[in-house]
């Protein structure tokens, strides 16, 4: 793996990052300030924290392409693809793969909405962004480098579950997310990091 790619990668609250390589990649762009303009916009679901018209019209550039569901889709404009779990699309030289996000034992997002993560391959990185999940049996299945996993609870997976789905996941690196804001603190990515360090290498993003 790149060894700077890890450095590439850009947290900005909550569940939004953008990877930059020889492309430009987004992952739920909201409450942004800006950014390099995006060749890419991954957006998991439609809830207002991760599908932001307002957002993705900030770093939307001729040429940008959105990847998401049905019902985000119908809020978006510009070129928007969208996806099922399990699929699969090249868009602007980037592939990514449509994977299922989803709770178990609450309802703020039910699996059969077929709401996403998503398996973004960037100059020859796997890059894993778990959208809003529970720690989901799907998660074994998945092969990739980085691992975006949200650490919070309340409407996503707590540390604890977090822990266990990246010993599941097994990536290079996992980075905590979806905390300090809305729910979740820098102390579940504390601890996140700390159970983990002795298994793999645990990166916790400063917010730009």
């Amino acid at each position: 793996m790149p060894k700077n790619m890890i450095d590439n990668i850009h947290w900005l609250g909550h569940d939004s990052f953008y990877a930059a390589g020889s492309k430009v990649v987004y992952f739920d762009p909201w409450e942004i300030s800006g950014g390099p303009k995006a060749d890419v916009i991954c957006i998991s679901h439609e809830h207002f924290d991760h599908c932001s018209p307002a957002d993705v019209d900030k770093i939307s550039k001729e040429g940008t392409v959105v990847i998401t569901e049905e019902l985000s889709a119908g809020k978006l404009k510009g070129t928007v693809k969208v996806l099922k779990p399990g699929e699969s699309a090249t868009v602007n030289g980037v592939k990514v793969t449509a994977v299922p996000s989803y709770n178990v034992g609450k309802e703020f997002h039910p699996k059969e909405r077929d709401w996403l993560g998503f398996v973004v391959e960037l100059d020859g990185v796997k890059i894993y962004h778990a959208g809003d999940a529970d720690f989901i049996p799907e998660m074994k299945d998945l092969d990739v480098d980085i691992a975006l996993i949200p650490v919070s609870g309340t409407y996503v997976m707590d540390a604890d579950q977090a822990i266990e789905a990246a010993r599941a996941i097994g990536p290079k690196i996992a980075v905590p997310m979806h905390y300090g804001k809305i729910v979740g603190d820098d102390n579940d990515a504390k601890k996140f990091a700390e159970a983990l360090k002795d298994e793999m290498t645990v990166v916790v993003k400063k917010k730009e």
